[in-house]
């Protein structure tokens, strides 16, 4: 009996020594790139229907926009807009659209660094491109839905019609 327990002893301190030579420590390194830019997606068209009363009325839309930050930098990144004057073909026109207000969430499925946004609204649309919507440093990282609140006065003495304006967006580099 005792040379069973022995020779399991000695087994034990055997098997031990042995997993101690295979054991060790492994350094790690992970790299994660980031891609060239700032993407936007957006809808090809918005359309607003809007029936006059004689009443100064708002129309208003809010289009989908996806932005994704995939770059790993963390500088931010603002989004831009422009848009033509409202007319009908006939003269007649529509002042210039605001933006009322601007709503932005991490896209589903994914995990994004929320943007911090820095813009005061209402802001009238211009013909020229002005920031809307922003993402100061170190936040707007990842996939970010943005929704912005566009309005369009139309006034109680409008015309009847079909106005189309061209909206020009775009997302640049820095907030």
């Amino acid at each position: 009996m005792k040379r069973i327990v022995i020779t399991l002893g000695i087994a034990s301190l055997a098997l031990a020594a042995a997993t101690a030579a295979f054991a060790g420590s492994m350094a790690t390194t992970a790299t994660v790139t980031g891609t060239a830019g700032i993407s936007l997606t957006h809808s090809a068209t918005a359309t607003v229907t809007n029936t006059i009363d004689g009443s100064d009325q708002i129309a208003s839309y809010a289009p989908a926009l996806a932005v994704i930050d995939a770059r790993g930098l963390g500088t931010g990144w603002n989004l831009t807009i422009s848009a033509t004057a409202f007319t009908d073909g006939a003269s007649h026109t529509l002042a210039q659209p605001t933006i009322a207000a601007v709503a932005s969430a991490c896209h589903a499925g994914s995990t994004c660094t929320a943007p911090s946004n820095a813009i005061a609204y209402p802001l009238t649309v211009g013909t020229v491109a002005a920031k809307f919507f922003n993402a100061t440093a170190n936040s707007g990282l990842g996939k970010i839905d943005v929704t912005p609140t566009i309005n369009i006065a139309v006034p109680g003495n409008a015309y009847a019609g079909t106005y189309t304006s061209t909206v020009t967006l775009a997302s640049v580099a820095g907030p």
